[in-house]
Order: C-alpha cells, then sequence, then structure tokens
C-alpha cells in the first residue's frame, strides 16, 4: 500500500483519528535528503499493513510542520492514537525508522 499524500484536510481523519500506528514523513520537493528518504519510507508502506504510513508536503502544508514543531526535514513522526510518540530528523536506514515504529 502506497503512503497516503496527508493534507490539512485530511490529516485529523487519517492520521490523529486512525486506528492504527501512522509513520508521518515531513519533506519537500527541493529536500535532497527527503528525495534519499522517500523510496525507504515507500518501502515501508508496501511492506507494513499493521501501520499506515503518510506525507506532508511541507510547502503546501506549512501549519501541519508548524504544529509539530518540524524545523528540519526530513523529519519522520511515530503518532499511536493521536499523540506522536517519536521522532526522527534527516536522512536516516531503513532499520532506524523500522526502530521508532517498535
Amino acid at each position: 500500500m502506497a503512503a497516503i499524500e496527508l493534507t490539512s484536510e485530511n490529516f485529523e481523519q487519517e492520521v490523529l483519528q486512525a486506528d492504527k500506528t501512522v509513520l508521518v514523513d515531513f519533506w519537500a520537493s527541493w529536500c535532497g535528503p527527503c528525495k534519499m528518504l522517500s523510496p525507504v519510507i515507500e518501502e515501508i508502506a508496501d511492506e507494513r499493513s499493521d501501520i499506515k504510513v503518510g506525507k506532508v508536503n511541507i510547502d503546501e502544508h506549512p501549519e501541519l510542520a508548524q504544529k509539530y514543531g518540524v524545523m528540519s526535514i526530513p523529519t519522520v513522526l511515530v503518532i499511536k492514537d493521536g499523540e506522536e510518540v517519536n521522532k526522527s530528523v534527516g536522512a536516516v536506514p531503513k532499520k532506524a525508522l523500522l526502530d521508532l515504529i517498535g
């Protein structure tokens, strides 16, 4: 299953009200490390049916980046039951992201 495009309009329903853990990737098209991380995010989305994976383009939805204190990208949040439970900043290996999820 591919990563979901998250927007201000669907974030609450897709992430905060989700019935499973959500991995949220904050990214931008001009960000080199984001381009490196993107295939890893998609791999996780395809491999893990027990979680939901979504992506927030910070240029299109800066209010979401601001709400979650995203100062550098890529930033990946793990949100469970509507609460942020883990965070990673920068391009990291797949194993590091899987360890975040638990």
